[in-house]
């Protein structure tokens, strides 16, 4: 209770990620959270499994979410009035102001951070403006999905919807930490342990170049002597690094430390496979 877990949702015939989310542990259940897109998918695959005596209830248009996120972050919760204080992964029922507020140490920056679960979602106005007005001292500023992608990336988080797919499995993901190996029974079960016994074909690898140009999507990765090795899932300039960077999914023949190319607009991007993440977490 008050600890929160990332896993899967996986298909059960083919092992495929339908979704990544995280499980946040109450008194009297369980609160998740998938990506909003895939709330109906993941509901549904549950309501078909659902035990008797289980309720499940929908609090996707009831919850709204705000990410305060940023090395003063635990300031910005004090200044408002909001416990800080948990560890990484854990969460803590709040009221503010009339309105219930769980705050969780949980995000998808790499930084120290919280997730703000504000219910009923009318009351995030108020709790957003009081966040910007605690933020903007201490140096902070609001942002979008934009800047958090480049912060994920920065990190290696795989992304649902661009690294993270139906026709990707946890071991193609390097996400095998996240699946409960010793359960006798979960979605996926058999194809997943099958692929970890033979290996995956291909697996998700970072890439980091230091000439001129930006990765992106759905471009070819090519080995120096013109062999097809896979294609980048998520490309961006790094802030942090002032040079390319991407995620890849690439044959098993790929090595760390191996040079690549990338085809930016039709010419060659030379790159570099490494480990992610490209830069050190502050999560802690």
């Amino acid at each position: 209770v008050g600890q929160a877990q990332y896993t899967l949702c996986c298909d059960d015939g083919t092992g495929g990620i339908v979704d990544d989310l995280i499980v946040y542990r109450e008194e009297d259940g369980l609160f998740l959270v998938p990506n909003a897109a895939n709330t109906t998918t993941v509901l549904a695959m549950l309501e078909d499994e659902v035990p008797a005596g289980v309720t499940l209830t929908n609090l996707h248009r009831e919850v709204a979410t705000i990410a305060v996120q940023g090395p003063r972050s635990a300031e910005v919760l004090d200044a408002i009035g909001l416990p800080s204080g948990m560890d990484y992964m854990a969460f803590a029922p709040a009221g503010w102001k009339g309105t219930s507020v769980v705050v969780c140490r949980t995000g998808y920056t790499g930084e120290h951070g919280y997730e703000l679960m504000v219910h009923p979602a009318s009351g995030a106005g108020a709790v957003w403006d009081a966040v910007i007005d605690a933020a903007t001292p201490l140096g902070g500023l609001p942002c979008g999905l934009g800047a958090r992608d480049t912060l994920r990336t920065e990190m290696g988080y795989p992304l649902h919807g661009q690294d993270l797919s139906i026709a990707v499995t946890p071991a193609q993901a390097r996400l095998g930490w996240a699946v409960g190996w010793d359960k006798s029974a979960y979605w996926g079960r058999d194809v997943i342990s099958r692929e970890r016994e033979v290996g995956a074909p291909r697996l998700l690898w970072g890439l980091r170049t230091e000439e001129r140009g930006i990765p992106r999507p759905h471009m070819a990765v090519r080995s120096t002597d013109d062999e097809d090795l896979g294609e980048i899932t998520s490309g961006t300039f790094s802030p942090t690094l002032k040079t390319g960077i991407a995620l890849a999914y690439l044959s098993r023949a790929v090595h760390e430390g191996d040079a690549v190319k990338v085809d930016v607009r039709g010419k060659p991007l030379m790159m570099t496979v490494v480990k992610p993440p490209f830069v050190p977490a502050h999560v802690r």
